[in-house]
């Protein structure tokens, strides 16, 4: 009898049945308040009817048309819909399937495109699974681990985590581009490096958001030196933070984009976004793929799209981030260290009475909260970040279901 492969570890043991906009049902009829949206996946909720219906028809025209043999209308759309919000001067799309795909691509673009072999990333980044993707991933060994040699010319500067290190924002910022303008000294000059790659928030490393100065200071380190900068906004694009794009808290112009997750409300569909002329110096057949934008996930891009600007789930996402991130604060314990967050990212650090990582005791809350039916993940180093990532849909009533349904676990701990 055939099954699973045995690594494969399921967060909770529920089995699905259905889904529909914040909840899962599962195969006993049971229902769950989703509050990890296929880990920020399924933007507009599960089974959005406008969704469902744009992938209904396009199944019945045209379920693939390979992109680099025959142009279908779903993509030349999707293209011409993004252009609409991609961020100022990013006029060139390239789409791939996968976030770690999308993250290789930027990685081939930008050393194509400079000729430098070096690319710096930053601690506690997730950048994907792949060998390249993986090589960049320092949010835990787990990623990377057991199949080395890695690819080389990857170097690791500090992220501002203030709640890691002890200090303030200020003291943690300064540190970090002290310690960026170091490893220019010591590990690669900035003559052979073609990029920084950063998250805006850092997601499986913990949902810590960055801040203004440190990507300003990114920014003007890149201009000084002709360095590309890449924000991936695979986990924090499409209004997930309150903002359609997660750098654009910052006040901060990307070289790069790296986009996946909420595109297409859970239809597989990634890319990249960079200027036209930036595009162009990549080399000849070194984009492309099978299935990269398939017909039907670019018409579900398409409606998600449509869905987002309609129902005003960017706004949305800022409102209920806001409730959602006030009312953990208002509940933490003495078991949580600290709670941070962007919009619908919100993170509960759970630490011992000595300020150490506790995996137990968060691995604990995750799971009494599954058994209480509201669904969440853990993420960090140490998987001791209780993660909450509903659908950009969600309520004021459903954040105050989850709400109650926490301060029960927490109360129980």
């Amino acid at each position: 009898m055939t099954e699973l492969s045995p690594v494969l570890k399921q967060a909770t043991p529920v089995q699905v049945d259905h889904g529909a906009g914040c909840y899962l049902y599962d195969t006993d009829g049971r229902r769950y308040l989703d509050f990890t949206a296929g880990i920020g996946v399924t933007s507009t909720g599960h089974c959005h009817p406008t969704v469902v219906a744009a992938a209904q028809a396009q199944v019945g025209k045209l379920i693939h048309g390979q992109y680099t043999t025959v142009m279908h209308r779903p993509l030349l759309e999707l293209t011409e819909r993004l252009g609409a919000v991609l961020p100022e001067g990013l006029d060139a799309l390239f789409f791939a399937n996968s976030g770690s795909e999308a993250v290789e691509a930027a990685l081939r673009l930008v050393r194509q495109a400079t000729g430098r072999p070096n690319v710096i990333v930053f601690h506690g980044g997730f950048h994907g699974r792949t060998v390249a993707a993986a090589t960049m991933t320092t949010s835990g060994t787990r990623f990377s681990a057991g199949f080395s040699p890695l690819m080389s010319g990857v170097h690791v500067a500090p992220f501002p985590t203030a709640f890691r290190y002890g200090w303030s924002e200020e003291e943690a910022t300064d540190f970090a581009l002290r310690e960026l303008d170091y490893l220019f000294a010591t590990l690669t000059s900035p003559a052979e490096t073609a990029a920084f790659i950063v998250e805006p928030v850092l997601g499986e490393g913990g949902y810590i958001p960055g801040n203004t100065r440190f990507f300003q200071g990114l920014r003007e380190r890149a201009d000084r030196h002709g360095i590309l900068l890449v924000f991936d906004e695979i986990q924090t694009g499409f209004g997930r933070t309150g903002r359609f794009f997660g750098h654009q808290h910052f006040d901060v112009r990307p070289d790069v984009i790296t986009i996946a997750k909420g595109l297409a409300s859970g239809f597989p569909l990634s890319g990249i976004a960079a200027s036209r002329e930036l595009m162009a110096k990549a080399w000849p057949g070194s984009q492309g793929g099978t299935y990269g934008g398939n017909a039907v996930a670019c018409a579900a891009a398409v409606a998600t799209l449509e869905v987002i600007e309609t129902e005003g789930l960017v706004d949305n996402a800022a409102m209920r981030g806001t409730q959602l991130l006030v009312g953990v604060r208002g509940l933490a314990t003495k078991a949580i260290g600290d709670v941070r967050g962007l919009g619908l990212l919100v993170g509960a650090e759970f630490t011992t009475a000595t300020g150490e990582p506790d995996t137990a005791t968060a691995t604990a809350a995750q799971k009494s909260a599954v058994d209480k039916g509201l669904l969440l993940l853990t993420c960090g180093a140490h998987m001791n970040v209780v993660r909450m990532i509903p659908p950009l849909i969600v309520t004021a009533r459903q954040v105050e279901d989850a709400l109650a349904i926490w301060s029960e676990v927490l109360a129980e701990l």
